[in-house]
């Protein structure tokens, strides 16, 4: 490890000793919070431009863009992994709960050692990259495996059937195997590539919203597909549907990473020796608003509308298919194209408090959710599709249209709490790190699954009727209480996230002169390491920067 000596032009600096509350919550020796000011003050004016000054390409924008659609494509469709297995596989949902289980015991075991694989990997190419052009083939390869089970199940409907719980398994045990030394360093990308708030809001706005646009045509898609197969139109099956859409994944996930990997460069300069993992481990502890969201996620870490795709159910049963709804969904797709002019007023709302205008913005969203899911529930509006519709289609319009402005906003809130854990311990353990906060899913999908059979018992739904029973506005009528239910979970199941979520957005404060202040002496130390250790990136940059302000 570099070693940044308490030491100024020949001047020994005392060091005040701690007592154990700052060793364990303080920030640790060597930090940007900790070392003395007249030792990082050399480069203030280097670090200010660092801050400030945009460097990224329009080609490091793009291809990142891309990668990120391939990837949602795939995560797009694990959304309907449950319906998957249940109304397509036909397994049994005893069997799934308990296939989840194990898959998340293996990851108490796998998760460790991925992660702290990532965090001791440097190379020639940096830190993420190598992972990003190497793994994508596997990971995707998996998923797409994994979706094409229905075209090696074809017409079996044995529920318990061992060789369909065999392959569901063995699936999944790949799959995440290579889940998470994949999706760490594709998350860390971004903040690798430049130490500027601008050019990381402005990349991960085309990232979010390529996310968003992508996510939306796979659901738009997949949708009149199901419909078709439970129509019997085009002899094709719902898991001919899976299967195609796994292999879309498949070519553009692993075409879009690799390019990722081989044109983007990493600037920020890491200590060429981590800390011990045994001391990284803890270091979520010198990180408030971490551990705060990790205390909010875990509570809230069980729910998930059930755990059950009541978007595609509502869709097909309650809206009778993909021809009722397709009008009912440009609202939606209107706002989203209207919001992207909202980021800069949103921006500046609440004199550019990011945290007052989130926190706006997820009211909007809930108030807009709640009205559209209190009115599903009288029986005249439920059992009239295009009544309901139009309700769907005004309260989705108004969710949609701040969609911008919160992923730019809240995209940035959460690099700066990570930020936050460089800034108190001087390193970025993202991948250790993530391993207490990345557990919280894991653990909790079991719970998800039996949620989803508790909330499908309470609604009274067969999940077998999605699959092989025709919608007619009769059925829904006569079953209204029962849709009412499907509908309420779909639009007003988060609620509880949202309200847990809620704590720690409240009690966030770097914003104004606190924020500039840390990434001033973030920088200030990148530019101290990059000058004390070897060339590279960032120290390129430092001289280039130096040479300016000459």
């Amino acid at each position: 490890m570099i070693k940044l000596s308490y030491s100024y032009e020949g001047t020994v600096l005392p060091v005040k000793k701690r007592d154990l509350r700052e060793q364990i919550f303080g920030a640790e020796e060597n930090s940007a919070a900790s070392l003395d000011p007249e030792q990082l003050g050399r480069f203030r004016r280097i670090a200010a431009r660092m801050y400030h000054a945009p460097q990224l390409s329009a080609k490091e924008i793009g291809i990142p863009v891309l990668a990120r659609i391939g990837r949602q494509i795939s995560d797009q469709v694990g959304v309907y992994k449950n319906y998957f297995f249940v109304s397509v596989l036909r397994i049994d949902m005893v069997y799934v709960v308990l296939i989840n289980t194990l898959i998340g015991i293996y990851d108490l075991l796998n998760n460790p050692l991925m992660g702290i694989a990532y965090d001791r990997t440097r190379t020639r190419w940096g830190k993420a990259r190598p992972y990003a052009f190497l793994l994508p083939l596997f990971y995707f390869g998996s998923t797409t495996l994994l979706y094409c089970g229905g075209l090696f199940f074809q017409n079996n409907n044995d529920t318990t059937d061992p060789r369909k719980i065999l392959f569901v398994f063995s699936m999944l045990f790949i799959q995440e195997t290579f889940s998470t030394i994949f999706n760490i360093p594709n998350d860390n990308f971004l903040t690798l590539m430049s130490p500027n708030p601008k050019d990381r809001m402005s990349l991960g706005l085309w990232q979010e919203y390529s996310k968003r646009w992508s996510g939306d045509f796979i659901s738009f898609m997949i949708v009149p597909f199901l419909d078709a197969a439970r129509s019997g139109i085009g002899n094709i099956s719902t898991g001919t549907v899976f299967a195609a859409f796994g292999m879309i994944s498949l070519f553009t996930g692993t075409a879009g990473s690799m390019a990722m990997a081989a044109k983007c460069r990493e600037r920020l300069l890491l200590q060429p020796k981590p800390a011990a993992t045994t001391k990284t481990l803890f270091y979520i502890l010198k990180n408030k608003y971490a551990l705060r969201n990790f205390i909010a996620d875990f509570v809230t870490g069980w729910w998930s509308n059930g755990g059950y795709s009541w978007d595609v159910v509502s869709q097909l049963e309650i809206f009778g298919g993909f021809v009722r709804f397709t009008p009912l969904s440009m609202g939606k797709h209107i706002a989203s194209v209207v919001s992207l002019a909202l980021v800069e007023p949103f921006k500046k709302m609440f004199n550019g408090s990011y945290k007052r205008t989130v926190l706006f913005m997820r009211t909007w969203d809930t108030l807009a959710n709640s009205i559209v899911a209190i009115l599903g529930l009288f029986p005249k509006v439920i059992g009239t599709w295009w009544k309901l519709g139009l309700i769907y289609m005004a309260g989705d319009f108004l969710n949609t249209l701040n969609d911008a402005p919160s992923s730019v906003l809240e995209g940035e809130i959460n690099r700066e709490i990570s930020d936050y854990t460089e800034y108190m311990t001087g390193e970025r353990p993202d991948g250790t790190f993530g391993l207490l906060t990345g557990l919280i899913s894991k653990v909790t999908e079991p719970l998800k699954t039996l949620m989803a059979i508790a909330m499908i018992k309470w609604i009274g739904y067969d999940p077998n009727i999605g699959s092989n029973k025709r919608w007619t506005q009769e059925l829904v009528r006569e079953n209204s209480t029962m849709y009412s239910k499907i509908f309420l979970v779909w639009k007003f199941g988060n609620i509880l996230n949202f309200f847990a979520k809620l704590v720690p957005l409240v009690m966030f404060d770097i914003e104004g002169k606190k924020k500039e202040d840390m990434y001033i002496a973030l920088n200030e130390r990148r530019a101290l390491v990059a000058k004390a250790g070897e060339p590279g990136e960032m120290a390129a940059m430092v001289e280039m920067m130096a040479q300016t302000n000459a």
